[in-house]
């Protein structure tokens, strides 16, 4: 495992950030914030994700994009693009069509092994997805919980509690706690 951590920001996207969204999560502002100074501080060690509809939607995923038929759009899709205020942060960025982004486009990038800091939205879809897969692979995960925002406050709160219990393969930590590490 490598000892310099990789910084990994989940799908901080027009789709979660737009309050007129189907999908905003509430506190999507600041948790962006907190991810532009995270980012700085770990500069090209930074990954940012973006979750976009696959061109034909497959097993599952044929439901849910019944469900939710105007998010079948191209990857190109402004609503899909990273937010302004985080856009010139991300000079890394890995696509995927799935929830969890611990992808082998994403491994290409960390390594399969490496210590992580993770963020982004949400917390109780991608982020947890993203965290759960990449600590079952053997990658230290931390989670900080100050830079994600979930579907609710309470939503955030369960999905921060279950990642909790993948303790030592995964533990929580503020921005503040982040950046004061050596």
């Amino acid at each position: 495992m490598s000892g310099r951590p990789w910084f990994v920001a989940i799908d901080l996207q027009r789709v979660f950030g737009d309050p007129s969204s189907a999908w905003c999560a509430p506190r999507y502002a600041t948790a962006a914030a907190n991810v532009v100074r995270l980012a700085s501080a770990f500069g090209d060690r930074s990954v940012f994700t973006r979750f976009v509809a696959p061109a034909e939607p497959t097993g599952a995923w044929v439901p849910y994009y019944q469900e939710f038929p105007w998010a079948l759009q191209p990857a190109e899709s402004r609503l899909y693009e990273l937010t302004d205020d985080v856009a010139a942060s991300a000079t890394t960025t890995v696509v995927a069509t799935t929830f969890g982004k611990w992808t082998a486009d994403l491994r290409a990038v960390v390594g399969e092994q490496p210590s992580l800091v993770v963020a982004g939205v949400a917390t109780d879809c991608c982020v947890v997805s993203t965290v759960l897969a990449a600590a079952d692979a053997g990658a230290s995960v931390t989670v900080v919980t100050d830079a994600c925002a979930g579907s609710s406050d309470e939503n955030h709160q369960k999905a921060l509690d279950v990642m909790s219990l993948y303790a030592p393969l995964v533990s929580l930590a503020t921005t503040a706690q982040v950046l004061a590490r050596p």
